[in-house]
């Protein structure tokens, strides 16, 4: 495992990060969820994390009941939320499937099915400052002795018209929340570090462009130095 930088109580056990430059490939739809990437965009992150769901699987199989979940983001699925909005403005019937997306845990709650976890789900969001809030968050859960890691998950989809307007209220208001350039989430999974661990490297560029990466970067800048459970870097 590798010492988060600027994290001296976290270790990556495995990361990987999904964004606008990454291979172009149609990402595997969700069943259940319907019209939106974001939830793709979620669960595909966390495969190529934690690897394939299953008893056997090294991460989470020993740890059903000990691992936390974290998802972070300001705009959470808003291609749901613009087109349930239209649904509804315009009198159109609501697709039931677009109210169980506008609840941004509903993908969590798949994964943990998926993987088999029973620890706690929280969902969190910050005009500013959204990676340290996530670390904080995942720092105070591994302060409970029930919890042995903790799955931190960062999202944001590319900025439309409604993001771009919602962004913008908040920087008005001082927040520094910016939207990727694209689609794009990350997932560390974190345990407490151990004394005399390994340190972090000295940390280069992240392997995206630092315009591409809107507020998720320092958080993506992790990824970089991490292992994933399919073998990438």
């Amino acid at each position: 495992m590798t010492v988060l930088e600027g994290r001296p109580t976290l270790a990556v056990a495995a990361a990987a990060c999904v964004g606008p430059l990454a291979e172009g490939a149609e990402l595997p739809a969700v069943p259940g969820f319907v019209a939106s990437a974001f939830n793709p965009l979620v669960r595909e992150t966390v495969r190529r994390c934690l690897g394939e769901p299953g008893e056997d699987n090294p991460l989470v199989g020993a740890h059903p009941d000990t691992t936390a979940i974290v998802l972070a983001t300001v705009a959470g699925d808003a291609t749901t939320s613009d087109l349930a909005s239209r649904k509804l403005v315009s009198g159109r019937v609501h697709n039931p499937l677009l109210f169980l997306q506008s609840v941004t845990t509903s993908i969590l709650g798949h994964l943990t099915i998926e993987y088999g976890l029973t620890g706690p789900v929280s969902c969190l969001a910050a005009d500013s400052g959204i990676d340290a809030e996530a670390l904080d968050a995942a720092e105070l859960l591994l302060l409970d002795d029930d919890i042995d890691q903790v799955l931190l998950i960062a999202a944001e989809l590319a900025a439309n018209p409604r993001t771009d307007a919602a962004f913008a209220h908040l920087a008005g208001a001082g927040g520094t929340g910016m939207a990727p350039g694209g689609d794009l989430a990350v997932a560390l999974l974190l345990r407490e570090s151990e004394v005399g661990g390994a340190a972090a490297p000295e940390l280069t560029e992240p392997s995206y462009r630092q315009g591409d990466l809107g507020h998720l970067s320092a958080l993506v800048a992790q990824t970089d130095h991490a292992r994933n459970a399919l073998g990438a870097t």
